[in-house]
Formats: structure tokens, sequence, C-alpha cells
């Protein structure tokens, strides 16, 4: 339990300051609007009938919190290292009697705390609609888990990239830049190959969200992010020890 001190200062560092707040308006504003959106195309589409609320409202809603996290999440982690490293508060940090993998861990799941807050908070507009359709809470429960594992990838992204630097901003326009090229990695489909392609199918991390905002859980799908929520932290703990056996310079 010795990750608990960091988790509770990082924690309380992001509620005591101005910009969890700002990227939680700036969340709920987006989502609110594409959700609202979303319903009236969905209600123009399905005049007729036929179109499932998951394949009419929660596939596009799920796939619109994609862009949304795209844009706040290199704003979440960007200060998690990068902050300690510009005060020079990395240098008590990695002499305390605690271990590199104890700090990541308070870092990592303060961040993903908050991330859990902004989805919570969404929980708001499916109960809403279940006041006039009839929801379907495995769909929405698997559209959920894509996004957590989404987000969740971004942060240890983002954190990676943060123990890189001592600039907040060069941390989050880097962490902004890699989840880019994640998002566009197959979007070119005349340049590669077709066994090319598949090998970039398997590694998009946005393709790999298809299935779950679709309501199927596929456990491959799953592993993958796992995978690379994993890597991610491991470089970043690489990086950590790489500082303490440089004297953190």
């Amino acid at each position: 339990m010795n990750f608990f001190p960091v988790f509770k200062k990082e924690l309380q560092s992001y509620l005591s300051s101005s910009i969890a707040y700002v990227i939680m308006t700036i969340f709920l504003t987006l989502s609110g609007f594409f959700f609202y959106t979303d319903v009236l195309n969905f209600n123009i589409r399905n005049m007729g009938g036929g179109i499932t609320l998951t394949e009419g409202v929660w596939l596009y809603f799920f796939q619109d919190i994609r862009f949304i996290f795209l844009l706040i999440i290199p704003l979440l982690t960007m200060r998690l290292f990068a902050e300690e490293v510009k005060l020079g508060t990395i240098e008590l940090l990695l002499t305390y009697p605690i271990k590199n993998i104890e700090i990541l861990t308070g870092k990592f799941l303060a961040s993903l705390s908050l991330l859990l807050l902004i989805l919570i908070l969404t929980l708001s507009y499916p109960l809403s609609l279940a006041t006039i359709w009839e929801v379907d809470p495995w769909s929405l429960l698997a559209g959920y888990l894509g996004l957590f594992l989404l987000g969740t990838s971004f942060i240890a992204c983002g954190i990676f990239i943060s123990s890189l630097t001592e600039n907040q901003i060069v941390a989050a326009v880097a962490t902004l830049g890699v989840l880019i090229l994640f998002w566009f990695l197959t979007w070119n489909e005349a340049i590669a190959e077709p066994s090319l392609m598949e090998i970039l199918l398997r590694l998009s991390l946005f393709d790999r969200t298809y299935n779950f905002f679709r309501g199927v859980i596929d456990t491959k799908d799953v592993i993958f992010f796992m995978l690379f929520i994993l890597f991610f932290l491991f470089l970043t703990l690489q990086s950590l020890n790489s500082r303490r056996w440089r004297g953190v310079r």
C-alpha cells in the first residue's frame, strides 16, 4: 500500500487545481452536444423503424467520446511527471523509501480515478434516454468497457511521455501526436499492401473499439488493450529507473 500516499497527493492535486474542472466542463459540454445530435439523427433515420439504439445512438455517441478523449487526456497526463521534473520534486520523490513501481501506480490510479469520474458523469445520458426507449444494459456495458480501456491506454501512453520531459506543453503535444498516429494508422488503405494493412488493423487502438461500441466484447480486443497499457507502463517504469541510475538528472 506504499503507493497510496502518492495516489492521495495526485488526486488532491487534480481536485484542488482548475485543470480537472476545466477538463470535466469541456468533456460534459462536448459529450452533451454529441449525445443530443446523435439522438436527433436517430429520430430522423428511424422514422420507419428497424434501427436499434445500439446501432443508431450508442455506436455514434461512443465514437464521438473517442474524439473527446483524444483532446482531453493529454491534458490530464501532461503534468504527472513533467511537473515533478521541472520543480525538482522528482529528486525528493525518488529518494523516499518507496519503489518506482509504487510511484507509478499511485500516479496512474489517480488519473484513472478522474477518468472513471468523467465516465460516470455521462451515465445521466442513458438514464434520461431510458425514460423514452428501452435501453439494453449489456450493449451499454460493452461500450463503456471499450471507452474505459481506450482511455486507460491513452493515460498509459501519456504518463510515459510525461516521464521523458520537464515541459508539460511538450508532453501534451507529443502525447496528442502519438495518439493521432494511432487514429490515422489505417485510414489510407491505398498506400499499404493487404498483408501490411492487416497488421496495422491489429495495432490500431481506434479500430479495436468498434466491436465494443456495437455491444460485442471480444476477448482478443480486451487482451490487446491490456498489453498496450502494460507496455507503456513498463516503458515508464524503465524511464524512472533510468533517472534513479543517473542521479535524477
